[in-house]
């Protein structure tokens, strides 16, 4: 019987995910991170970090998901949210076009950083598919435990909550949809914001204002877009 693991998430997580955390998948994915680390490979973002979207946002503050894939593979990029960088690095190129699509959407500037925390603080759980990642090294966790995982918090969401707010950007992103229960849930879908998708439907997509609407339809506050 493998060791029970007690991960450093935030208790209203740690709680509706318990079971996921004693899966197979979840043991190989530790062990796969521990060999990681004997290798002497850089994974980002830090150990403290991993779960930085679940510790920011608990369970029942969750308003909006926004679905990523992969964190940032850069030194000091990754931190935890997804398409979000930690505070005074470069602003990624897709992120900067999330911001441009804010400023046409509600006339918020575009910020000189890209930290997403505040996003986070106010009910949106900025999740990526993938948790970690290999420095210098896309897509180099993909399939090692984390999809079941995060595929599983999505599951959770959809049948434990009620009217929450997926945005779904990009192929990948939209696939998630058949795991959301659209009869309790508003998912709304555009192309993904990076420079070869944006303009095939992110731009105009008018997402912010859409979710800030049906937010208050149902009486919750909306997300100040500002960060």
């Amino acid at each position: 019987m493998p060791e029970p693991i007690d991960p450093d998430i935030h208790a209203s997580w740690k709680t509706v995910l318990e079971d996921e955390f004693q899966q197979d998948s979840f043991h190989q994915l530790r062990a796969f991170l521990r060999e990681e680390k004997q290798n002497g490979a850089k994974v980002f973002p830090p150990g403290p970090e991993i779960f930085s979207a679940f510790n920011r946002t608990p369970f029942d503050d969750v308003k909006v998901v926004i679905i990523g894939q992969d964190p940032y593979h850069g030194p000091g990029q990754a931190n935890g949210l997804c398409f979000s960088v930690a505070p005074g690095v470069r602003t990624p190129p897709s992120l900067k076009n999330i911001f441009k699509e804010i400023e046409s959407d509600l006339g918020i500037a575009v910020p000189e950083h890209g930290d997403l925390g505040s996003w986070a603080d106010q009910g949106i759980l900025l999740l990526n598919a993938t948790l970690t990642v290999r420095a210098h090294d896309a897509g180099s966790h993909q399939k090692k435990g984390w999809e079941p995982f995060t595929d599983a918090v999505i599951r959770i969401l959809s049948e434990q909550r009620e009217g929450l707010v997926f945005l779904l950007w990009g192929g990948f992103a939209k696939k998630k949809a058949a795991k959301i229960d659209a009869e309790k849930h508003h998912v709304l879908k555009a192309a993904h914001p990076s420079p070869l998708a944006a303009h095939n439907g992110f731009f105009g997509c008018q997402h912010f204002s859409k979710t800030n609407k049906l937010l208050e339809g149902m009486g919750k506050t909306p997300i100040n877009w500002a960060v």
